[in-house]
Order: structure tokens, then C-alpha cells, then sequence
């Protein structure tokens, strides 16, 4: 049987964890302003409310963290220590597929950055958001 104060603080500590206006996103957000790239933050008009959206384009771009978001996941979750932290990975991990599946069947056209793309290169992503923004026809 599952310790109830042990899923009492575990749902607290989940909701103490910040999944917007991130450091990384905040970074991106004022560089992307600077270049005078107009997008809307968190749009929460289309499944998913990716990071940034440019809806009349039906264009999205999620930033997703390496951790909850699955990178490397293999890897991963060899060294997770807990059952409950795989069960939550591979749930993000199936909704962020769902989520490209509807916006794709919508006629949006969706990009993916990696938490760790953006921290060691980040003026290289910054450039690969404009090309894929000035890309989409």
C-alpha cells in the first residue's frame, strides 16, 4: 500500500515545479523579441499550448525539458530510481506524440527544442527557429 503523506508531498514538490516562463524559455523569449520575431507565449488556443505560437501562420514551437520530456530516454531510465518517475516520463512522452499527431492533422506546423540544444547552443537554435519561421510557406 502506497504511504499517503509519501503522495501528499510528491504531489506538492510536482506542483511546486515550474513549466512555464523557465529560465531557458524567459532567454529565448527576449532574443526572439531583440530579432523582432512576434509570437505569442504559451498559446493555450490549440492542444499542447506550445511555448511559442504564431496562429494565424499555425505555427508551433515546444521547448522541452531533457528530463520530463524524455531525452535520451533509453539512457534514462535505466538510472531513474523510482517506478512512479518512468510511468510519468513515458506519459509525456506519449502525450507529446498525440499532441504532434493533432496539430499536424489541424494543418499546424510544429517544432521541437531540446532543453540542452538551447543551453549549449543557444544563438545556433535561436538561428534554427528564424529558418524554420522564414521556412514555413
Amino acid at each position: 500500500m502506497v504511504d499517503v503523506h509519501t503522495k501528499e508531498q510528491r504531489s506538492r514538490n510536482m506542483a511546486a515545479i515550474k513549466s512555464r516562463n523557465t529560465g531557458l524559455e524567459v532567454i529565448v523569449f527576449k532574443i526572439l523579441k531583440n530579432r523582432k520575431v512576434y509570437f505569442q507565449k504559451h498559446y493555450k488556443g490549440i492542444t499542447g499550448s506550445p511555448d511559442i505560437a504564431l496562429p494565424r501562420k499555425k505555427i508551433a514551437i515546444f521547448i522541452d525539458g531533457d528530463f520530463w520530456h524524455g531525452y535520451n530516454f533509453a539512457k534514462l531510465k535505466r538510472r531513474l530510481p523510482k517506478k512512479f518517475w518512468i510511468q510519468k516520463i513515458e506519459n509525456n512522452i506519449k502525450r507529446d506524440k498525440a499532441v504532434r499527431l493533432k496539430l499536424k492533422k489541424d494543418g499546424w506546423k510544429i517544432m521541437r527544442i531540446w532543453e540542452h540544444e538551447i543551453k549549449k547552443k543557444l544563438l545556433q537554435t535561436l538561428d534554427k527557429i528564424e529558418d524554420f519561421l522564414k521556412n514555413i510557406k
